[in-house]
């Protein structure tokens, strides 16, 4: 039996994407991409979109293979959403949740750093 997209389930973590087997959970293939942080990702009928630390990578969904990678000079490296013509942006909850956490980790070490400098 021929292996499918719909086969798998795809997971960015910490600069990786992983697939998984559907099915048993096994892992398939697994893919480090540049960067640390969190990864975004977009099944596009045969494409794989992942995009991590401001850069976007296009994987073969079957294999992790990378088809191409573009850096995206000259837009920062900060969290970016992908739309497609099936995905048109319904599926950026989990970023928008990512930005929320990064602010909040922001403002508790601003709070902390002024109750240090007031000496509370």
């Amino acid at each position: 039996m021929k292996k499918q997209s719909s086969d798998l389930v795809f997971i960015g973590i910490n600069g990786s994407v992983v697939a998984l087997n559907c099915a048993s959970g096994a892992q398939a293939w697994a893919t480090d991409l540049k960067g640390v942080g969190f990864v975004n990702v977009v099944l596009q009928n045969d494409a794989l979109l992942a995009s991590c630390d401001g850069e976007i990578f296009c994987l073969d969904p079957l294999t992790g293979n990378v088809r191409w990678h573009n850096p995206l000079k000259g837009f920062g490296t900060g969290l970016a959403t992908i739309a497609t013509a099936s995905n048109p942006g319904g599926g950026n909850a989990p970023v928008l949740a990512e930005k929320r956490r990064r602010e909040d980790e922001e403002a508790a070490a601003a709070s902390a750093g002024c109750a240090a400098v007031m000496g509370v």
